[in-house]
């Protein structure tokens, strides 16, 4: 199979797909503060007919329903050494949990890499599939997510994050 993309409507707004073969390659938001370039999205086909974007779209209505709290397809994004390290450390992240930009700087031996880390947390091109929200600022700050900090706020709550929850009360 060839690089293909749909648009796959969801309660978090329509997400562009980006599939390979039989792994999922990119998944963005409308408005994506770094949207994919357009050479790499490849044909664009019907969600419904395509089987990986559909077992996605079924994943994601279980995430969404509190059902899975995490993903089985194959991923294939594209990105140079340094962002696939933080992306994997991301796919460690518990769901309902939360690190800092700091502390996975941390992770990767030196606390000065924060400002690295976060420019590879923004370019992650598989939205809530590798948990970048589940990133927050120093004390727990919802700050920085390509797709809009209400859908942060939204994605954690769902997990039931308990930086979410402190901030209510306050």
């Amino acid at each position: 199979m060839t690089r293909r993309h749909a648009t796959l409507p969801t309660a978090l707004g329509d997400l562009l797909v980006v599939v390979d073969g039989d792994a999922l390659a990119g998944i963005t938001f409308e408005g994506h503060w770094h949207p994919l370039p357009a050479e790499t999205l490849g044909v664009e086909v019907d969600a419904a007919s395509d089987p990986v974007v559909t077992r996605f779209g079924v994943e994601l209505a279980e995430y969404l329903a509190g059902a899975r709290t995490g993903f089985d397809l194959p991923l294939a994004p594209t990105g140079d050494e340094f962002q696939h390290a933080v992306w994997a450390m991301l796919r460690e992240i518990p769901y309902g949990g939360t690190v800092t930009y700091g502390e996975l700087a941390a992770r990767l031996g030196d606390r000065n890499l924060a400002r690295r880390v976060g420019n590879a947390v923004g370019r992650n091109p598989l939205s809530i599939v590798v948990p970048c929200h589940r990133v927050v600022g120093a004390g727990g700050s919802l700050t920085g997510y390509a797709g809009g900090l209400e859908r942060k706020r939204m994605l954690l709550e769902l997990e039931g994050a308990p930086v979410v929850a402190q901030a209510r009360l306050f």
